[in-house]
């Protein structure tokens, strides 16, 4: 895994043919138990990495086409997974809890439902007020800009334009963690302002 913009901070990630952009997986190593965040299939040497860093307490998946290896990987270690809310009644695997709107998932990180995109009420977190990680509807197909989910894929284009404006709002987020595409690690809320001010 390779260290993000903060010490407790880490990613992997796999390079996408049909898209030609990389998904990635994030690991908050905390005190508190660490958390893997749509987590991607591991590789030994990033397996070996995590077990270093102590190992995975809590998954988090931001929408059903992000389950990934989530199964795998909590067969193995037992965290119990946690899923967006929205689509409790239709996610593919398990989950020990269902997160809702504004919720707090672990101390420091908040839970943001998302409307509009291809899946009911995904997912957007943010860790400690400073860095935004998304799943699919905010991502970065160009390096240092932001931009949406294609229309074609969106269950409601309005509904979504007004989630990403609302993530827009939130203040002093620097690094905005795509789950496609390009990491921003700097100079985030310009990123989501322009992206919104282009909708």
């Amino acid at each position: 895994m390779k260290q993000l913009h903060r010490k407790d901070l880490f990613g992997w990630s796999e390079f996408n043919k049909e898209r030609n952009l990389d998904f990635h997986s994030v690991l908050w190593v905390r005190d508190g138990g660490n958390v893997l965040i749509d987590p991607l299939p591991m590789s030994e040497h990033d397996h070996s990495h995590l077990q270093r860093l102590g190992g995975v307490n809590f998954i988090v998946i931001t929408n059903s086409d992000h389950c990934r290896d989530t199964e795998n990987i909590a067969g193995s270690t037992g965290a119990p997974i946690y899923g967006p809310a929205g689509e409790e009644d239709t996610f593919p695997i398990c989950c020990e809890r269902w997160l809702h709107d504004n919720e707090e998932v672990v101390p420091g990180l908040i839970a943001y439902q998302l409307e509009g995109s291809k899946t009911p009420g995904e997912l957007a977190l943010l860790l400690e007020h400073t860095t935004l990680i998304t799943g699919d509807l905010i991502r970065c197909q160009i390096a240092g800009e932001l931009c949406m989910l294609p229309e074609t894929k969106l269950a409601d284009a309005h509904k979504a334009i007004q989630s990403v404006k609302r993530i827009s709002d939130l203040p002093g987020i620097k690094a905005i963690l795509t789950g496609d595409g390009w990491p921003i690690f700097n100079h985030g809320s310009e990123a989501l302002h322009r992206l919104a001010k282009a909708l």
